[in-house]
């Protein structure tokens, strides 16, 4: 499935406008992507898109980020994130026609995931759960060191090439995999005004709230069969946090990857897409 093939459109919903990419035939799967500068859904997984083949790739930008609407300061008093990005995709995917589906999800959309499997968990075939937010019950001290660089991103002086440096090298193990084109590709996608205006924002409204939404207690509502994949070495997501999710979701199993951070599917992309793929097909 090349790039090339991918088709982007915008679905209208009551909270605003949605940019999301669809390749391919099959099964749904909806890919949630993270939520660090300059994210968005091709972004995050452009590169995995030939190891789906087989499914029908649904890539939605999560409001606040890529092509999709920025919510306002009253939209994030009244909700969270969380929950704007859960009401936004599930009016997203009926307006596409998809009633039931594979959900993955990574950090900031990993919360989006676990929201969606708890609220409409008849949906959810499978669940695929990249260090998700909400889902998580840290027992080291918060913020965590990727938490606290994410957060100085856009402060002070604004983005800078140096602070998207800081920022990738706190998110994965092994900086050497990112070269200065891809610092400077990351860099620029972080400059779109609208989102730095929305970070502030998400920012102030995650400090009120006291993080994110406690979705671990709710993890038990959770139907689907879920695979774990986590970083041994996540600096932003501990893994120290991920017993609660072992504990209380009914059929859960988990993969740890040695010398890996945050970004599972860039660090150890070939062996994530494997895991991912054994599970969705045939559910070893």
């Amino acid at each position: 499935m090349p790039t090339s093939a991918v088709a982007t459109r915008t679905i209208d919903t009551s909270l605003g406008h949605i940019a999301v990419s669809v390749v391919g035939e099959g099964v749904p799967l909806v890919l949630m992507h993270g939520g660090g500068p300059g994210a968005s859904a091709l972004a995050n997984y452009r590169d995995n898109l030939e190891a789906f083949a087989g499914f029908q790739v649904i890539l939605p930008d999560q409001p606040g980020f890529g092509g999709s609407y920025r919510p306002a300061a009253a939209d994030l008093e009244a909700r969270s994130i969380t929950e704007i990005t859960v009401d936004a995709m599930f009016q997203t995917l009926d307006a596409l026609g998809v009633e039931t589906f594979h959900l993955l999800g990574n950090s900031l959309g990993g919360a989006a995931a676990l929201g969606m499997a708890i609220n409409q968990p008849h949906r959810v075939q499978k669940l695929v759960l990249m260090a998700p937010g909400g889902g998580w019950l840290p027992t080291a001290p918060t913020p965590t060191e990727g938490q606290k660089e994410m957060f100085r991103y856009f402060n002070g002086e604004g983005p800078t090439v140096a602070k998207m440096k800081n920022f990738v090298r706190t998110m994965v193990a092994n900086p050497r995999l990112f070269d200065d084109a891809n610092i400077q590709a990351r860099y620029e996608a972080s400059l779109d005004e609208g989102h730095i205006e929305f970070y502030h924002l998400y920012n102030n409204a995650f400090a009120k709230r006291g993080g994110m939404d406690p979705l671990w207690k709710d993890l038990d509502r959770i139907t689907a069969s879920t695979l774990l994949l986590w970083g041994r070495d996540d600096r932003t997501i501990t893994l120290d946090g991920a017993w609660i999710m072992l504990k209380s979701i009914r059929k859960v199993q988990m993969h740890i990857f040695g010398n890996c951070g945050h970004w599972v599917q860039v660090e150890k992309k070939d062996e994530f897409e494997q895991l991912v793929n054994n599970f969705l097909r045939d559910g070893r």
